[in-house]
């Protein structure tokens, strides 16, 4: 059912389904990180996923969504987002972002990774502090996913991390987390700056998608010619990591996490909702 601005509440069914399709992105991203690699062409790392979906008994969620060809969204570099996946060869010390989605029973899966390829040239320094603040910009906002709490709290907790980060980084406002469900994209947006305590509260049944996009340089963006392809208008690199959390009654349920969340969320002293 739907509540106030058109936001979605799962039944605990609901969301079981959520969770296998989680579990085909988590198993699929895992699959591709495996076999990426200097050489290894985008179309290559696009079709092996395209496969694995199928084989799992899912559907690709991107694949034809408003016409985009590929399974996968394969960022490189300066690419932020929606990279379509092609004869592009990956090259030693490329920043790789690959985001999958999935489709299970009507019910969808979202989530996306980065990393750097190989042994990384003399940006390797910003370049892993790029990562892993933005990794842990992530798990920061999913910590905040509480029931009885506001949207914007998640959206503080990834700006509080990025801003205090070693490196002057800039966060991507122009594309944004969204609610998720029986649609890929639905209420509300969760953007990756704000101030805490505003918007819808949050509560059990609500999913939403969590996907700061960080670079090394300004935020600003701008769309190639094959009108998918987001870039860092500075040509600096970025980075973008994505889960898919419930809200539980118990704490957040990062359903596109292979153990939930447990782990992340462990570490910051957070208790992870759903089964264990």
């Amino acid at each position: 059912m739907f509540r106030d601005r058109g936001v979605e509440i799962k039944t605990p069914d609901q969301l079981a389904a959520m969770r296998r399709a989680g579990l085909v992105v988590g198993r699929t991203l895992e699959l591709v990180q495996s076999a990426v690699g200097p050489g290894v062409t985008t179309a290559e790392l696009d079709a092996l996923a395209e496969e694995h979906i199928r084989d799992l008994g899912a559907v690709p969620s991107f694949k034809g969504y408003h016409g985009f060809p590929g399974s996968l969204c394969i960022s490189v570099n300066d690419q932020v987002v929606h990279g379509i996946p092609g004869p592009l060869v990956l090259d030693e010390g490329d920043l790789v972002s690959v985001d999958c989605g999935a489709i299970v029973a009507g019910w969808h899966g979202d989530a996306a990774t980065s990393a750097v390829l190989g042994s990384p040239d003399e940006t390797a320094t910003e370049v892993e502090v790029l990562l892993r603040v933005t990794e842990d910009a992530l798990w920061r906002g999913i910590a905040a996913v509480q029931a009885g709490g506001r949207l914007t709290d998640v959206c503080a907790a990834v700006e509080a991390h990025v801003r205090s980060a070693s490196l002057p980084l800039g966060i991507v406002e122009d594309y944004v987390g969204h609610g998720i469900g029986s649609q890929m994209h639905q209420p509300p947006s969760v953007p990756n700056t704000g101030r805490a305590g505003r918007g819808p509260r949050l509560v059990p049944g609500m999913a939403i998608a969590i996907e700061p996009m960080i670079t090394l340089g300004s935020p600003e963006t701008s769309v190639l010619a094959d009108d998918w392809t987001v870039v860092c208008s500075d040509g600096s690199w970025a980075a973008h990591f994505e889960h898919t959390v419930a809200v539980t009654a118990d704490g957040p349920w990062v359903l596109t996490a292979l153990d939930g969340g447990q782990q992340r969320l462990d570490d910051l002293g957070v208790r992870a909702g759903g089964p264990r």
